[in-house]
Formats: structure tokens, C-alpha cells, sequence
């Protein structure tokens, strides 16, 4: 009964448990989770502006909506080309000494996962206008506007960024609308957010209950095509929008396109697989066939739903005629 009556031994001896206890389960598995956890070999490091984004990606609370954690089920496999493994997350060091990193892997997946978004959407005009104003890229968007972010000027100085915002979505704003340091530091970090591809040799792991996938046969030849609508509706839906019209001033339509409607099936896989520069009209596409690793069957259905889309009624093409240009432009690439 001393023991109990006397305060100091009692708090003290709890006090002890509690300190060796957190040693033992926590802190000293913390610590060999450390010493046996690391990037993988080929991570790129995130830039110093990135570093910037990534806190200001914290700070406006984008971890709150978007996870970076592509899970082993199939119905994740749209967010990446594998499941993260520990070592997607050994980077994530503390902020400073007071502070511990967000958790970014989050915990609601109330927007896109944003895991590979570097990969899947690396436009800088796109982004910066879905920050300016979501619902000018995704119609039914509910993610807030950002417009703290930008200024509005008279004029645009050099070295600065002007981001076209369609007439609809400017709200009386009159002036070149500019992004400031931080928006585009929050884009540098959302590009850089790309899976990194896993080492020669090693297994990369499956997702689990995988589903069939949905083919479409290719007018002409009745090849087995990927779904043309699955696949636009993925990597350019985005910016050319929905019902192919695109955004006055900001993307290009693929409705009644010429170069769509055309004959000319190079010009038309080049700007697929390397991307176009029409400025000042429009924004600047990036490669994204490249950038997605599309492959020839998956190209020509892109293609093949474009030509047949919106009241375009054009000739389609076959996979073969399309893998013969995509090998001729990395020939051309490599030498």
C-alpha cells in the first residue's frame, strides 16, 4: 500500500512504462522501418519548387479531397500503371524540425487520386486554368476555385505566365489574367507527381480482381481495337472536352477538325505521340501518347473515335497504319 500512497513512485514508475513502452512498439520499429525503407533507385528528387507547391498543397488543403495511393484492386489501375509499394512514400520527410509531413496519402478519395497526375495531365495551361476555375475544364466540377492565386494586370511581362481563362468563366474580370509564383509552384509540384518505374527485374505487382476489357472492333479490318470512348474520355477529354468541342481560346476543337477529318494520318499520330504547339491561339499539347506509353492499338482507336464522333463521319484507320508512322517518329526521335 505504500506504493500507492506514495504519489512519486506511483506517477513516476507509470511514467516509465509509458516512456519504454512508445521505445519499444513505436519508436524503435519507426526507426528499423527507416533503416530498411528506401526510394527506389531511379526517383527523381522533387525540385526546390516543387518543395514550394508541395506546401502549398498542404496548406490550401488539397490532401482533404485527393489521395496519392494507388491500391492492388483493379478499379484503382486508372490512377497508375502499378500499386505504390513503401518505397513510393520513403522521400516524405518531415517539414522542418517542429513539424511532421501531411499525410499524403490520404484518406478520401473525393477528387482524382492524384498518384501518376504528372503522367496523366502534365499541361501547365490545363492546370493552371483548373486552378483558376475547375468547372472551365470539368464541367460538373466541385472542386473550390483558387482564384487567390492569380493576379489580374494590364499587361504581361516577360517571364511571366498568362493563363487563358474562356469568356464564360472570367466574371466581369477585365485584363490579362497572370499566375502568380505560388500557382505555379503548386503545378511544379503536380507535375512532378509521376509513379516511378520499378527496377530491371523486379516484379511488379498485380491488381486484384481484374475485369475483362472492353474492346470495339476497328471499321475496315474487324481488329480488336481498345474502347476508343474509354480511352479519349481518359487522356484527352480533359482539355478537348466531352462533346469534342474544346474551349474557345484555351483548347482546340476536335468537332469538324481538319486535321481530324483529314487524310493526313502522320501529322495526326505525331501530334498524339509528340505533342503541338499552336500558340498564341491555343495552349500547348503535350506528347501524350508518349507520355502515357499509348500504344499503336490504342492510338488508332483514339483516332478512330475522333473521326467517328460529334457528326464526324471521316475514314477510319487500322492499328498497322498507325504503328508504321509511331516506329518512324522514334527513329526519327533517337537519331
Amino acid at each position: 500500500m505504500k506504493f500507492f500512497n506514495d504519489h512519486f513512485k506511483l506517477f513516476g514508475t507509470a511514467l516509465g512504462l509509458f516512456v519504454g513502452l512508445t521505445i519499444v512498439v513505436a519508436i524503435t520499429p519507426a526507426l528499423n522501418n527507416q533503416e530498411n525503407n528506401a526510394p527506389l533507385p531511379n526517383a527523381i528528387p522533387l525540385s526546390k519548387d516543387a518543395i514550394a507547391g508541395k506546401n502549398s498543397f498542404i496548406a490550401n488543403g488539397c490532401v482533404a479531397c485527393h489521395t496519392q495511393q494507388v491500391r492492388n484492386v483493379d478499379m484503382d489501375k486508372m490512377w497508375g500503371s502499378r500499386p505504390n509499394i513503401a518505397a513510393d512514400y520513403a522521400a516524405n520527410t518531415r517539414i522542418d524540425l517542429w513539424r511532421n509531413t501531411a499525410t499524403l496519402m490520404g484518406t478520401e478519395r473525393t477528387g482524382p487520386d492524384l498518384t501518376n497526375v504528372g503522367t496523366r495531365q502534365p499541361s501547365v495551361a490545363w492546370n493552371l486554368l483548373h486552378l483558376y476555375q475547375p468547372r472551365a475544364v470539368v464541367e460538373k466540377s466541385i472542386m473550390p476555385a483558387y482564384p487567390w492565386l492569380f493576379k489580374v494586370k494590364d499587361k504581361v511581362e516577360e517571364g511571366e505566365t498568362e493563363v487563358i481563362v474562356p469568356e464564360p468563366f472570367r466574371k466581369g474580370v477585365r485584363g490579362k489574367i497572370v499566375a502568380s509564383e505560388e500557382a505555379l509552384q503548386l503545378v511544379a509540384y503536380l507535375q512532378s507527381l509521376k509513379q516511378t518505374p520499378l527496377p530491371d527485374g523486379k516484379v511488379t505487382p498485380d491488381f486484384l480482381y481484374q475485369k475483362e476489357l472492353k474492346t470495339a472492333g476497328s471499321a475496315g479490318d474487324g481488329a480488336n481495337l481498345a474502347d476508343g470512348r474509354a480511352l479519349y474520355s481518359t487522356h484527352c477529354q480533359s482539355c478537348h472536352q466531352a462533346n469534342g468541342e474544346g474551349l474557345k481560346g484555351a483548347f482546340p476543337p476536335l468537332k469538324g477538325s481538319p486535321v481530324v477529318l483529314g487524310d493526313d494520318l502522320e501529322l495526326f499520330v505525331t501530334i498524339i505521340m509528340k505533342g503541338y504547339d499552336a500558340r498564341p491561339e491555343y495552349a500547348v499539347m503535350n506528347a501524350v501518347g508518349t507520355d502515357n506509353k499509348l500504344t499503336p492499338e490504342e492510338v488508332a482507336a483514339i483516332i478512330n473515335h475522333e473521326k467517328t464522333s460529334w457528326g464526324n463521319n471521316a475514314k477510319t484507320v487500322s492499328p498497322e497504319e498507325v504503328k508504321k508512322i509511331i516506329d518512324f517518329i522514334k527513329i526519327t526521335t533517337e537519331q
